[in-house]
Protein backbone atom coordinates (compact mmCIF):
# COMPACT_ATOMS: atom_id res chain seq x y z
CA UNK A 1 0.00 0.00 0.00
CA UNK A 2 1.08 3.22 -1.21
CA UNK A 3 0.37 6.45 1.23
CA UNK A 4 2.85 9.22 2.54
CA UNK A 5 2.97 8.92 6.05
CA UNK A 6 2.49 11.74 8.17
CA UNK A 7 4.02 11.67 11.60
CA UNK A 8 6.77 9.24 12.91
CA UNK A 9 6.23 9.65 16.80
CA UNK A 10 8.75 8.98 19.67
CA UNK A 11 8.54 5.56 19.70
CA UNK A 12 10.32 5.38 15.95
CA UNK A 13 13.37 7.18 17.35
CA UNK A 14 15.74 4.24 17.60
CA UNK A 15 14.40 3.19 13.92
CA UNK A 16 15.47 4.65 10.43
CA UNK A 17 11.41 4.88 9.16
CA UNK A 18 11.52 8.64 8.74
CA UNK A 19 14.58 8.71 6.57
CA UNK A 20 14.49 5.29 4.26
CA UNK A 21 11.13 4.22 2.52
CA UNK A 22 9.00 1.09 3.38
CA UNK A 23 5.84 -0.74 2.06
CA UNK A 24 2.85 -0.61 4.73
CA UNK A 25 0.95 -4.24 4.54
CA UNK A 26 -1.83 -5.39 6.24
CA UNK A 27 -0.50 -8.43 7.92
CA UNK A 28 -2.98 -11.23 9.92
CA UNK A 29 -3.34 -11.00 13.42
CA UNK A 30 -1.50 -13.80 13.94
CA UNK A 31 1.48 -12.28 13.07
CA UNK A 32 1.02 -9.19 15.27
CA UNK A 33 3.60 -9.27 17.92
CA UNK A 34 4.10 -6.26 20.88
CA UNK A 35 6.47 -4.00 19.64
CA UNK A 36 5.85 -4.08 16.10
CA UNK A 37 5.69 -0.78 14.15
CA UNK A 38 2.57 -0.28 12.66
CA UNK A 39 0.24 2.71 10.75
CA UNK A 40 -2.31 4.16 11.79
CA UNK A 41 -4.75 6.49 9.92
CA UNK A 42 -6.43 8.80 12.74
CA UNK A 43 -10.58 8.87 12.76
CA UNK A 44 -10.59 10.66 15.61
CA UNK A 45 -8.21 13.32 16.96
CA UNK A 46 -9.60 13.20 20.37
CA UNK A 47 -9.67 16.20 23.18
CA UNK A 48 -8.41 19.53 21.96
CA UNK A 49 -5.32 19.31 24.26
CA UNK A 50 -4.12 15.65 23.11
CA UNK A 51 -0.92 15.44 20.70
CA UNK A 52 1.73 13.29 19.79
CA UNK A 53 5.11 13.17 20.68
CA UNK A 54 7.75 13.17 17.60
CA UNK A 55 10.90 11.45 17.26
CA UNK A 56 13.12 14.76 18.73
CA UNK A 57 10.48 14.96 21.12
CA UNK A 58 8.39 18.10 20.07
CA UNK A 59 4.62 18.30 20.88
CA UNK A 60 2.56 18.14 17.65
CA UNK A 61 -1.28 18.27 17.07
CA UNK A 62 -3.00 16.10 15.45
CA UNK A 63 -5.78 16.17 11.97
CA UNK A 64 -8.30 13.29 11.33
CA UNK A 65 -7.47 11.33 8.42
CA UNK A 66 -3.15 11.76 9.01
CA UNK A 67 -1.37 8.46 9.01
CA UNK A 68 0.67 8.45 12.09
CA UNK A 69 3.91 5.77 12.52
CA UNK A 70 3.75 3.86 16.23
CA UNK A 71 3.91 0.31 18.25
CA UNK A 72 2.26 -1.72 19.24
CA UNK A 73 2.30 -2.36 23.63
CA UNK A 74 0.79 -2.81 26.22
CA UNK A 75 -0.06 0.34 29.10
CA UNK A 76 -1.63 -0.35 32.52
CA UNK A 77 -1.65 3.31 34.21
CA UNK A 78 -3.56 3.20 37.50
CA UNK A 79 -4.47 6.72 37.15
CA UNK A 80 -5.37 7.50 33.68
CA UNK A 81 -5.79 4.70 31.38
CA UNK A 82 -5.46 0.52 30.10
CA UNK A 83 -4.95 -1.07 27.03
CA UNK A 84 -2.99 -3.28 24.83
CA UNK A 85 -2.37 -4.13 20.93
CA UNK A 86 -3.73 -7.93 21.56
CA UNK A 87 -7.42 -6.68 22.34
CA UNK A 88 -7.79 -4.92 18.94
CA UNK A 89 -11.16 -6.61 17.65
CA UNK A 90 -12.04 -7.19 14.08
CA UNK A 91 -12.85 -3.94 13.23
CA UNK A 92 -9.20 -2.98 13.79
CA UNK A 93 -10.26 -0.02 15.39
CA UNK A 94 -7.59 0.85 17.90
CA UNK A 95 -6.47 3.73 20.20
CA UNK A 96 -3.41 5.95 20.60
CA UNK A 97 -2.65 4.72 24.32
CA UNK A 98 0.33 7.28 24.88
CA UNK A 99 1.33 10.41 23.29
CA UNK A 100 4.57 8.42 22.14
CA UNK A 101 2.44 6.35 20.03
CA UNK A 102 1.98 3.28 21.50
CA UNK A 103 -1.29 1.52 20.10
CA UNK A 104 -3.98 -0.31 21.54
CA UNK A 105 -7.31 -1.14 21.90
CA UNK A 106 -8.60 1.23 24.90
CA UNK A 107 -9.60 -1.15 27.89
CA UNK A 108 -10.53 1.07 30.75
CA UNK A 109 -9.80 5.08 31.55
CA UNK A 110 -10.29 7.42 34.19
CA UNK A 111 -13.22 9.51 33.95
CA UNK A 112 -10.38 12.75 34.40
CA UNK A 113 -9.08 12.05 31.29
CA UNK A 114 -9.93 13.22 27.83
CA UNK A 115 -10.94 11.28 25.17
CA UNK A 116 -8.40 9.62 23.92
CA UNK A 117 -7.17 9.51 19.83
CA UNK A 118 -8.76 7.03 17.78
CA UNK A 119 -7.73 5.54 14.83
CA UNK A 120 -7.76 2.05 12.31
CA UNK A 121 -5.36 -0.14 11.60
CA UNK A 122 -3.64 0.47 8.18
CA UNK A 123 -0.73 -1.87 8.28
CA UNK A 124 2.64 -2.97 9.28
CA UNK A 125 5.78 -1.40 8.32
CA UNK A 126 7.63 -3.24 6.00
CA UNK A 127 10.35 -4.19 3.92
CA UNK A 128 11.41 -7.04 1.59
CA UNK A 129 8.28 -8.80 2.48
CA UNK A 130 9.00 -8.82 6.21
CA UNK A 131 7.74 -6.76 8.94
CA UNK A 132 9.96 -4.17 10.69
CA UNK A 133 9.69 -3.99 14.59
CA UNK A 134 11.52 -2.33 17.27
CA UNK A 135 13.76 -4.98 17.51
CA UNK A 136 15.17 -4.96 14.72
CA UNK A 137 16.63 -1.25 15.59
CA UNK A 138 18.34 -2.54 18.26
CA UNK A 139 22.24 -3.46 18.18
CA UNK A 140 24.38 -5.80 20.23
CA UNK A 141 26.59 -4.43 22.60
CA UNK A 142 29.12 -5.74 24.96
CA UNK A 143 28.43 -6.73 28.31
CA UNK A 144 30.04 -4.63 30.81
CA UNK A 145 30.06 -4.53 34.29
CA UNK A 146 27.77 -2.01 35.78
CA UNK A 147 29.20 -0.44 38.54
CA UNK A 148 27.70 3.74 38.89
CA UNK A 149 26.43 4.59 41.87
CA UNK A 150 22.78 5.22 41.42
CA UNK A 151 20.20 7.49 43.08
CA UNK A 152 17.14 5.69 42.57
CA UNK A 153 13.56 7.39 42.27
CA UNK A 154 10.57 5.42 42.16
CA UNK A 155 6.77 6.16 43.15
CA UNK A 156 3.65 5.10 44.74
CA UNK A 157 2.20 5.69 41.20
CA UNK A 158 2.81 7.56 37.72
CA UNK A 159 2.41 11.72 38.21
CA UNK A 160 3.74 11.56 42.03
CA UNK A 161 6.94 13.69 40.78
CA UNK A 162 9.83 11.32 40.13
CA UNK A 163 10.77 13.35 36.91
CA UNK A 164 10.76 16.52 38.25
CA UNK A 165 12.73 14.99 41.05
CA UNK A 166 14.84 13.59 39.26
CA UNK A 167 15.89 16.90 36.87
CA UNK A 168 16.33 18.63 40.50
CA UNK A 169 19.08 15.82 41.44
CA UNK A 170 20.78 15.62 38.09
CA UNK A 171 21.07 19.36 38.12
CA UNK A 172 22.71 19.46 41.76
CA UNK A 173 25.53 16.57 40.80
CA UNK A 174 26.01 18.46 37.11
CA UNK A 175 26.04 21.78 39.22
CA UNK A 176 29.18 20.21 41.52
CA UNK A 177 31.06 19.21 38.59
CA UNK A 178 30.09 15.35 37.77
CA UNK A 179 29.19 13.57 35.14
CA UNK A 180 25.81 12.12 35.04
CA UNK A 181 23.95 9.82 32.68
CA UNK A 182 20.39 9.55 33.27
CA UNK A 183 17.98 6.60 32.61
CA UNK A 184 14.21 5.45 32.50
CA UNK A 185 14.04 1.49 33.40
CA UNK A 186 10.38 1.29 33.69
CA UNK A 187 7.45 2.38 32.62
CA UNK A 188 5.54 3.35 29.39
CA UNK A 189 8.07 5.05 27.15
CA UNK A 190 7.78 8.98 26.37
CA UNK A 191 10.81 10.37 25.49
CA UNK A 192 10.75 13.94 27.66
CA UNK A 193 11.20 11.88 30.89
CA UNK A 194 14.39 10.96 30.06
CA UNK A 195 15.08 14.38 27.98
CA UNK A 196 13.87 16.65 31.07
CA UNK A 197 16.93 14.87 32.24
CA UNK A 198 19.43 15.75 29.19
CA UNK A 199 18.41 19.65 29.52
CA UNK A 200 19.23 20.02 33.08
CA UNK A 201 23.22 18.38 32.48
CA UNK A 202 23.30 14.55 32.31
CA UNK A 203 25.62 13.91 29.13
CA UNK A 204 23.79 10.96 28.45
CA UNK A 205 20.12 9.37 28.97
CA UNK A 206 18.68 6.32 28.19
CA UNK A 207 15.14 4.52 28.60
CA UNK A 208 14.21 1.05 27.25
CA UNK A 209 12.61 2.45 24.09
CA UNK A 210 16.01 2.25 23.48
CA UNK A 211 16.30 -1.66 24.06
CA UNK A 212 13.23 -2.24 21.69
CA UNK A 213 10.25 -1.98 24.11
CA UNK A 214 7.48 0.38 23.62
CA UNK A 215 6.90 -0.13 27.51
CA UNK A 216 8.44 -2.18 30.11
CA UNK A 217 4.89 -4.57 30.22
CA UNK A 218 6.71 -8.10 28.73
CA UNK A 219 7.51 -11.34 31.01
CA UNK A 220 9.93 -10.87 33.18
CA UNK A 221 12.81 -13.95 31.06
CA UNK A 222 12.70 -10.88 27.93
CA UNK A 223 12.39 -7.61 30.23
CA UNK A 224 15.80 -9.07 32.32
CA UNK A 225 17.45 -9.52 28.77
CA UNK A 226 16.26 -6.43 27.73
CA UNK A 227 17.35 -4.75 30.90
CA UNK A 228 20.86 -6.15 30.87
CA UNK A 229 21.42 -4.22 27.31
CA UNK A 230 20.52 -1.39 28.45
CA UNK A 231 22.56 -1.29 31.21
CA UNK A 232 25.63 -2.36 29.23
CA UNK A 233 24.90 0.75 26.87
CA UNK A 234 24.46 2.93 30.21
CA UNK A 235 27.69 1.90 31.97
CA UNK A 236 29.41 2.18 27.90
CA UNK A 237 29.20 5.84 29.08
CA UNK A 238 32.01 7.56 31.16
CA UNK A 239 29.67 9.14 34.05
CA UNK A 240 30.29 9.50 37.73
CA UNK A 241 26.75 8.90 39.07
CA UNK A 242 23.70 7.62 37.56
CA UNK A 243 20.21 9.47 37.98
CA UNK A 244 17.27 6.91 37.44
CA UNK A 245 13.36 6.59 37.43
CA UNK A 246 11.20 3.80 38.06
CA UNK A 247 7.69 4.76 36.09
CA UNK A 248 4.55 4.23 37.34
CA UNK A 249 5.02 2.22 41.04
CA UNK A 250 7.32 -1.37 41.69
CA UNK A 251 3.90 -2.80 42.34
CA UNK A 252 2.34 -2.61 38.75
CA UNK A 253 3.08 -4.85 36.05
CA UNK A 254 6.08 -2.68 34.43
CA UNK A 255 8.84 -4.64 36.35
CA UNK A 256 9.85 -2.17 38.26
CA UNK A 257 10.57 -4.60 40.91
CA UNK A 258 12.07 -6.44 38.71
CA UNK A 259 14.15 -3.45 37.72
CA UNK A 260 15.38 -2.83 41.67
CA UNK A 261 15.99 -6.08 42.55
CA UNK A 262 18.72 -6.32 39.58
CA UNK A 263 20.36 -2.48 40.24
CA UNK A 264 20.74 -4.40 43.59
CA UNK A 265 24.06 -2.55 45.79
CA UNK A 266 24.18 -0.25 43.39
CA UNK A 267 21.66 1.97 44.62
CA UNK A 268 23.33 4.26 47.19
CA UNK A 269 20.10 6.51 47.44
CA UNK A 270 16.33 5.79 47.48
CA UNK A 271 14.23 8.92 46.75
CA UNK A 272 10.31 7.89 46.76
CA UNK A 273 7.79 10.89 45.28
CA UNK A 274 4.13 9.55 46.66
CA UNK A 275 0.98 11.16 45.64
CA UNK A 276 -0.18 11.37 50.15
CA UNK A 277 1.61 9.88 53.28
CA UNK A 278 -0.55 7.15 53.50
CA UNK A 279 0.41 5.48 49.94
CA UNK A 280 4.26 6.03 51.28
CA UNK A 281 3.30 3.89 53.99
CA UNK A 282 1.18 1.15 51.85
CA UNK A 283 3.99 0.93 49.18
CA UNK A 284 6.56 0.13 51.63
CA UNK A 285 4.11 -2.13 53.53
CA UNK A 286 3.56 -4.11 50.12
CA UNK A 287 6.75 -3.70 48.60
CA UNK A 288 9.28 -4.64 51.42
CA UNK A 289 11.45 -1.38 50.96
CA UNK A 290 12.14 1.55 52.68
CA UNK A 291 13.07 4.70 51.07
CA UNK A 292 15.66 7.23 52.12
CA UNK A 293 13.41 10.14 51.69
CA UNK A 294 10.35 11.41 50.29
CA UNK A 295 9.28 13.64 47.94
CA UNK A 296 6.55 14.43 45.77
CA UNK A 297 3.08 15.60 46.63
CA UNK A 298 3.09 14.14 50.13
CA UNK A 299 5.59 16.66 50.84
CA UNK A 300 4.09 19.51 50.07
CA UNK A 301 2.93 20.57 53.67
CA UNK A 302 4.50 21.10 56.79
CA UNK A 303 1.26 18.43 57.83
CA UNK A 304 2.36 16.15 54.44
CA UNK A 305 5.98 16.08 56.16
CA UNK A 306 4.82 15.64 59.37
CA UNK A 307 2.45 12.62 59.06
CA UNK A 308 4.83 10.82 56.38
CA UNK A 309 7.74 10.52 59.30
CA UNK A 310 5.19 9.66 62.12
CA UNK A 311 3.30 7.03 59.92
CA UNK A 312 6.87 5.91 57.94
CA UNK A 313 9.64 7.21 60.47
CA UNK A 314 11.05 8.53 56.89
CA UNK A 315 12.19 12.23 56.16
CA UNK A 316 10.25 13.86 54.02
CA UNK A 317 11.27 17.35 52.01
CA UNK A 318 10.07 18.91 49.05
CA UNK A 319 12.78 19.45 46.13
CA UNK A 320 10.91 22.25 44.38
CA UNK A 321 11.77 24.63 47.71
CA UNK A 322 15.29 26.00 46.83
CA UNK A 323 15.75 26.33 51.17
CA UNK A 324 15.46 22.39 51.33
CA UNK A 325 18.64 22.34 48.98
CA UNK A 326 21.75 21.86 51.73
CA UNK A 327 19.51 19.14 53.33
CA UNK A 328 19.37 17.65 50.32
CA UNK A 329 22.97 17.86 49.43
CA UNK A 330 23.80 16.58 52.61
CA UNK A 331 22.11 13.35 52.49
CA UNK A 332 23.41 12.69 49.20
CA UNK A 333 26.97 13.36 50.00
CA UNK A 334 26.69 11.21 53.03
CA UNK A 335 25.18 8.10 51.04
CA UNK A 336 27.36 8.67 47.79
CA UNK A 337 30.91 10.33 48.93
CA UNK A 338 30.73 12.28 46.20
CA UNK A 339 31.05 16.31 46.97
CA UNK A 340 27.66 17.18 46.07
Amino acid sequence: MKKQVDIFTSLTRISDLAHRPFEVEILPREQWANGDYVVCEIEDAGGNSLQLELSNGRMRGVIGGEWVVGAFGIRYATLEATGRWDAISDDLKMHVLTGAGLFGKLTSKSVFLPPLMQGVYRGHAMRQGRKLTMSDFVGEVPDRPFELPVILFFGTSMSAGKTTSARIVTHLFKSAGYRVIGGKLAGAGRYKDILAMKDVGAVAVFDFVDVGLPSSICPVAEYCKRLRGLLNRMAAVDADVAVVEIGASPLEPYNGSVAIKLLGEQIRFSILSASDPYAVRGLMHAFGRRPDLVTGVASNTLAGVELVKRLCSVPAINLINPSNMPELRRMLRKATGLAV
